[in-house]
């Protein structure tokens, strides 16, 4: 069931980015954006990163769309095409880009593997010693708070200085 579910999901995110990059004005993309991010959220909490697909759900399908739309509102809602060698470009840069990540790819472990790194050596270390070194009777409080604290506080600061410069550049259009 789950692995059809992740199927599923995954054609219908392909079908939403296609959607989106064949969308004929800037209000149709930004809501077809705003549903490939909604199935992307689903798409990572079928496959277990539940706090990924939080954030996914929080960031993309909510603040990326109520702020596109907002920009929406003070500019215009039409697209200018850019020119056939751009596309080209644009396309072989892409191409090559997901070549490299497929070819970069081969040398991970299996999903769900229990022998991979993650699952073999540092899952183990943290739910045995997690309480000891960092005090939090939740296991994912700790990981998130203290074993990947930096992590998160970056997490936390690009979100935030996204939407600063967002808010000065839509309120600088107003004028």
């Amino acid at each position: 069931m789950s692995g059809t579910l992740i199927g599923v999901l995954l054609l219908l995110a392909l079908g939403l980015a296609a959607g989106a990059l064949r969308a004929r004005d800037l209000l149709s993309a930004t809501l077809v954006l705003g549903a490939y991010s909604l199935v992307l959220s689903l798409l990572w909490a079928a496959m277990g990163a539940v706090d990924v697909a939080f954030t996914e759900a929080v960031v993309g399908a909510g603040i990326s769309t109520v702020l596109m739309l907002a920009a929406l509102l003070r500019t215009s809602a039409t697209r200018t095409m850019p020119r056939p060698r751009a596309r080209g470009g644009a396309l072989a840069a892409t191409a090559l880009l997901g070549a490299t990540l497929v070819w970069a790819s081969r040398d991970l472990p299996a999903f769900g593997d229990p022998r991979g790194p993650a699952a073999a050596r540092v899952s183990p270390r943290y739910l045995a010693q997690g309480l000891g070194e960092t005090g939090a009777p939740n296991i994912v409080t700790a990981v998130l708070a203290d074993y990947r604290g930096y992590d998160t506080l970056v997490e936390t600061v690009v979100i935030v200085t996204a939407a600063l410069g967002c808010w000065l550049l839509l309120r600088r259009i107003g004028r």
